[in-house]
């Protein structure tokens, strides 16, 4: 299954503990941050200023793993 921006960040990492260091990596804190509960993947990486293309790809290869 492929991750998509449209996902829930909490969702993600619920169901994918090995993104939480790839969000971390890019600068996103979302297991401490409440935005992180109703925000999806795209709303908090334009929110930070991450490229939200790159960091679909960090986190389809984090679970590929």
């Amino acid at each position: 299954m492929l991750l998509t921006k449209d996902m829930s960040i909490m969702e993600v990492v619920q169901n994918y503990p090995e993104t939480v260091e790839v969000f971390a990596n890019a600068g996103m804190g979302c297991i401490g941050c409440a935005a992180a509960h109703f925000e999806n993947i795209e709303q908090g990486a334009l929110a930070h200023g991450i490229d939200v293309e790159e960091l679909m790809n960090d986190l389809n290869a984090a679970i590929a793993k």
